[in-house]
């Protein structure tokens, strides 16, 4: 079967509407039995926009609470890391290139497209490896690459430090801001403060990490989890399994995306990041400093690490007054509970970055469910 016929298959409208029809009188049920509505949590910034986009976020406002999670990469990048990068473009002869979403996100003393304005060589790439291009076009100078993203992206920066590696570029380096998602659940599970009833997985980092990655939300922490496509029908079959499960009261990690998700995950991307990363502790935007969900350049790859070959400093970093980007991303609060949402905040005039990435959740909100209430939203 093509590709798009696959795609088609879950994009049928009357799909939806029956599994839509047998899903609503599931969730009343669970929510008699919990006494309050059900909540469920997106762990991936495509979610997030996908299910607002689709019209499911308001569907099934009255029976369910899907609150996004921090899932957008650009979102969780720490407020010290954005002023590092900052700190690189000011260095006199430096090339810095970084992926698009990353130009506008606002540090402590401005962003990289105010840098570039201000005369900053700051140029936008779609991979590590047109980073590696520019490198080899301009052997005088430095070349920087901002690496951002997940487990997703990862192996496609490994592979332009591989390509480095057969060039002999000693022009070019990457500073590594990524993040690995499993040890965030981890965090937000034992969080009091945060009831979540359900998650539903990222399918793209779930295509690299495999399902089995995700057993110890089942096995160590009870929660009913499901690997989820991005479609709308994918949307509502995840939804649905976790109705099912909580209904039958076992907790188990579903597999609700087997067209791309295997069981053991993509093994030559996973040695990819193995060889030329290594996993360290990390701060998140908002949640702080969480073990082990980090990666740096590892062993010999060191010598393309930018923070060693570049010694600057970020100096003092500040969160943006108001802004509540932290409790957003924690599923705390609702986007418009954020006294700065729509206001001194908006996508045109970013205050945090869960409003300049196009899959924040502050955005997602902006352009989907501004005229919401909050006494509409649940707790």
């Amino acid at each position: 079967m093509k590709l798009q016929e696959i795609l088609n298959k879950y994009r049928k409208p009357d799909m939806g509407k029956r599994i839509l029809k047998n899903l609503v009188p599931k969730l009343e049920r669970i929510n008699d039995r919990l006494g309050r509505k059900l909540n469920l949590m997106e762990v991936c910034g495509t979610h997030t926009v996908n299910i607002s986009q689709t019209g499911i976020r308001d569907l099934l406002l009255p029976y369910v609470n899907l609150k996004s999670g921090p899932g957008c990469p650009v979102c969780v990048t720490d407020n010290r890391e954005i002023d590092w990068m900052l700190a690189l473009a000011d260095i006199k002869g430096v090339i810095i290139t970084t992926f698009g979403d990353m130009m506008r996100v606002p540090g402590s003393r401005g962003s990289l497209v105010e840098q570039k304005a201000a005369g900053a060589d700051v140029r936008v790439v779609y991979s590590g490896l047109d980073a590696v291009k520019t490198a080899l076009n301009n052997p005088e100078r430095e070349v920087i690459f901002l690496g951002v993203g997940f487990e997703t992206t990862v192996p496609t920066v490994a592979a332009s430090l591989m390509e480095a590696e057969t060039l002999g570029l000693e022009n070019f380096s990457v500073f590594s801001a990524h993040k690995v998602v499993p040890p965030a659940l981890r965090i937000l599970l034992e969080d009091p403060e945060i009831k979540i009833d359900g998650l539903i997985l990222p399918g793209h980092v779930s295509v690299i990490l495999g399902r089995k990655a995700w057993d110890f939300l089942a096995e160590e922490y009870g929660c009913p989890s499901a690997v989820v496509g991005f479609e709308a029908v994918d949307i509502l079959l995840g939804v649905n399994n976790l109705a099912d499960q909580i209904l039958q009261g076992k907790a188990e990690v579903a597999n609700a995306y087997p067209r791309a998700v295997k069981e053991e995950g993509n093994k030559a991307a996973q040695e990819l990041i193995d060889r030329y990363f290594t996993v360290t502790d990390a701060q998140w935007r908002g949640i702080g400093t969480i073990p082990q969900s980090g990666l740096e350049l590892a062993g010999e790859f060191k010598k393309f690490n930018a923070k060693d070959r570049f010694h600057v400093s970020p100096g003092e970093s500040r969160v943006p007054k108001g802004c509540a980007c932290g409790d957003v991303l924690k599923g705390k609060i609702w986007p418009n509970q954020c006294p700065l949402f729509a206001g001194a905040c908006t996508p045109t005039s970013p205050v945090g970055p869960c409003m300049v990435s196009s899959e924040g959740a502050c955005a997602a909100y902006y352009r989907f469910h501004r005229n919401l209430k909050e006494g509409d939203l649940g707790g």
